[in-house]
């Protein structure tokens, strides 16, 4: 089974999926928000396709650790999340500076601005999935 992380936007919702190994995060898509059904229409399609077993949701908590109004969002939409996907875990992962990382791959990449917009959050949702396969296998080995 795979993880699949979801860097969740008010206009779009970023995604990326493990590898069968659990090593590696991989950028697949990002879904344009259009309404609630369609938006979890398309991230069942996406778990269906990806035989996918947890998901790791982008919890944007303060710089101070404290939990504001998008985090609180995040909780809602795990909830929702965990009722129409029974069999698949859901994990709230702490997502802070993991857009301002994402961009700094694109730059260095020497993406025009206009093109990263377009890919950004898919990039952020990779970001959040390699941090948390990177914690994950860690505490694995000890």
């Amino acid at each position: 089974m795979r993880s699949m992380s979801l860097d969740l936007g008010s206009r779009t919702i970023g995604v990326a999926v493990s590898d069968l190994t659990g090593l590696i995060a991989n950028g697949v898509e990002t879904i344009r928000r259009t309404s609630p059904e369609r938006d979890f229409a398309r991230i069942g399609e996406l778990i269906a396709e990806w035989e996918v077993g947890e998901i790791v949701l982008g919890y944007p908590k303060n710089m101070n650790g404290t939990i504001g109004e998008r985090a609180k969002l995040s909780e809602v939409f795990a909830e929702e999340l965990r009722s129409r996907f029974a069999g698949v875990a859901v994990v709230l992962w702490d997502e802070r500076l993991s857009t301002v990382a994402a961009e700094r791959v694109l730059i260095d990449a020497d993406l025009q601005r206009k093109k990263r917009r377009k890919v950004i959050d898919m990039m952020a949702a990779v970001v959040i999935l390699q941090n948390y396969l990177d914690g994950k296998n860690l505490r694995s080995q000890k």
